[in-house]
């Protein structure tokens, strides 16, 4: 993630959604305007950057992707973490008990977007839905994204405290969520 990342003007990024071993994303990418992939169904979330440069979080059963949308950017993932409203999102019935890395992109209630990063593997995806949803972050939607090994999370000197380490992926990753 990092090489093409510092080449960039971006201040921080994420790893995006999933993608399979051949590198092509599984879901629905969008990159200054180009579409990548395909869409995902209403199980799945999705993050946006308007044409405008606004940044939204959506539930796609709530608000399916339309291609006729004017969006400079946008990245799909899955499972949703917290429900619009901030409700639950993943069940404990839902969990297959597996605990990984983490990788989080939600959106409080005063609509800020905030990147979430879970280092260390002690959530199940259940877990880290429950955390999330009781904590005192007031999130009103929070999105799972591609995880474990792909985790990662870095930020330029300039934009974060000098204890704030930025955590490089286990492995290469071909699509990321970048600030600029």
């Amino acid at each position: 993630m990092r090489p093409a990342i510092r080449a960039s003007s971006a201040s921080a990024a994420i790893n995006a959604g999933y993608f399979t071993e051949a590198y092509e994303a599984t879901g629905l990418i969008i990159s200054e305007g180009e579409r990548f992939g395909a869409t995902y169904e209403d199980f799945a979330g999705m993050f946006t950057v308007s044409s405008h440069g606004i940044p939204d979080l959506r539930w796609l059963r709530q608000a399916p992707y339309d291609p006729a949308e004017p969006l400079a950017g946008a990245v799909q993932s899955f499972p949703l973490l917290v429900k619009p409203g901030g409700e639950l999102g993943f069940p404990l019935a839902a969990d297959n008990g597996a605990r990984a890395r983490r990788s989080v992109i939600a959106k409080d209630h005063v609509g800020r977007i905030l990147f979430i990063v879970a280092p260390r593997g002690y959530f199940t995806l259940h877990e880290l839905s429950a955390w999330l949803t009781a904590s005192d972050l007031d999130l009103d939607i929070a999105l799972n994204l591609d995880g474990g090994p792909s985790t990662g999370l870095w930020a330029a000197a300039w934009a974060r405290p000098p204890t704030s380490p930025s955590l490089d992926s286990l492995g290469p990753v071909p699509a990321v969520i970048a600030i600029e």
